[in-house]
């Protein structure tokens, strides 16, 4: 039987199932595969391959086709996630959040882990950073010295001043002033101490080094103070997406057999789980924000809704890790636990942690959406205040003008202080709206 490429050259089909095979093997550019008459133009589409090449063939020229697709469009895109082969298309709308089946969350504009409430720009500094030399050599200013002859930085390791630096150099010399060892002696104070380098100290002679070498220092210790916690919340993170896993597959079905309860009334714990692994996304993003907020009115402000975000995570996180586990059987082959909770006491936990769910899903939506806003309510709030604050005041006579500070959190405030709905400021009585984001209080 002989066919064409819908032209006038017709070949065997053997001939053809020869030709795509090997333009197939030869990799993507079999998609513009043409008729094997060299003066010919015509396509050789996909129907002609799925009906005349071999069934391997057709599967590679499928992958081909479909990446050629992908990479192609810019609707669509690779899902970044290890060992995953989806393409995840994207509807558009105002968040760059994108889900992919294998559960792996991105962010579509930079193909990095969903990272909100900082931007890419950000993501890619804080990555950056993570990875690049500059913290090295941080540490290396901060807790180190040149050898004053090779230029070698050296580490100061025992409590001795007198240093020897590595072969094939050797040479000794001060810690303290980085003179020859041989020039000091009991006169200069013996060997833990220098005065040379303390009246040198003192003329200031070594003030720019020092400078230098404290604000590094001070620089890597900020530094490790964010990355630290930023670290921990992901680990914490990657615990409670298996400890989601084992809810999944274990725990719901041992909670049935015992409370007699479908699993599709027990979907509140994978709920609750699926919020910690968002809400420990969020906060760990936070450090990076913080990190590079270098704006001190809202960064105080920021510090106070961050460690609200971090006390009411917690309180979740315990309520579906440890308090689930009384009704679960014990793992302890020599545990003495006999009762088994009731059925109202689980009802008990179940309005808890879906309770807890709710209200921490609610103040993690509302911190991005002020962090990804800037917190420019804070400064502007604090402007509107002291207006109206001078205006109140003009109006009650005998009473002083105050200038409105950036508010704060008040620890001795009264049972009637109200809660704002948005930003969780806690506000005087007195006022029906929110002194932070002006949110009315009704």
């Amino acid at each position: 039987m002989m066919s064409s490429a819908g032209c006038a050259h017709f070949y065997c089909h053997e001939c053809w199932e020869g030709y795509i095979s090997a333009a197939i093997s030869g990799g993507p550019g079999c998609l513009s595969l043409r008729c094997p008459d060299p003066s010919c133009g015509s396509m050789v589409l996909q129907g002609m391959v799925n009906k005349l090449a071999k069934d391997e063939d057709k599967e590679k020229y499928a992958r081909f086709l479909l990446r050629a697709y992908v990479e192609g469009s810019k609707k669509t895109k690779w899902c970044p996630a290890p060992d995953c082969t989806c393409a995840v298309e994207f509807l558009g709308d105002e968040n760059y959040d994108v889900l992919c089946n294998c559960k792996f969350s991105f962010c579509w504009n930079c193909t990095e882990e969903a990272h909100r409430p900082v931007n890419c720009e950000t993501v890619s500094k804080w990555i950056l950073k993570n990875s690049a030399e500059s913290e090295n050599m941080n540490w290396i200013l901060a807790n180190s010295k040149p050898c004053p002859k090779c230029k070698r930085p050296i580490e100061k390791n025992q409590g001795c001043m007198h240093m020897t630096c590595t072969p094939p150099c050797k040479f000794e010399f001060c810690w303290l002033c980085l003179d020859a060892w041989s020039d000091h002696g009991e006169r200069t104070g013996g060997f833990y101490a220098c005065n040379r380098y303390e009246s040198a100290k003192k003329e200031g002679v070594y003030d720019e080094t020092e400078a230098r070498r404290e604000r590094a220092k001070n620089s890597l210790e900020r530094y490790m103070h964010y990355y630290e916690r930023w670290a921990s919340n992901q680990t914490s993170r990657q615990k409670a997406q298996a400890d989601l896993r084992k809810a999944e597959k274990e725990q719901l079905a041992k909670l049935t057999d015992i409370f007699g309860i479908p699993e599709t009334q027990l979907k509140f714990i994978i709920e609750a789980w699926s919020q910690i692994i968002e809400c420990r996304r969020v906060l760990k993003w936070t450090y990076a924000y913080g990190y590079y907020l270098d704006d001190k009115v809202k960064s105080e402000f920021f510090e106070y809704l961050q460690g609200e975000a971090e006390s009411g995570l917690e309180r979740l996180h315990q309520c579906a890790e440890k308090d689930l586990q009384a009704f679960l059987p014990s793992s302890k082959p020599d545990s003495n636990e006999t009762m088994t909770p009731s059925v109202a006491e689980f009802g008990d936990f179940r309005v808890k942690l879906a309770g807890l769910t709710s209200v921490t899903r609610n103040y993690f939506e509302n911190l991005v959406r002020a962090l990804e806003a800037g917190l420019e309510d804070v400064r502007a709030a604090g402007q509107a205040g002291a207006t109206s604050s001078a205006a109140t005041s003009s109006k009650k006579g005998g009473t002083k003008s105050k200038k409105k500070q950036h508010p704060k959190p008040s620890s001795d405030h009264t049972d009637d202080s109200w809660s704002c709905e948005c930003c969780t400021y806690l506000n005087l009585p007195s006022v029906d709206a929110c002194s932070v984001c002006e949110k009315s209080r009704y």
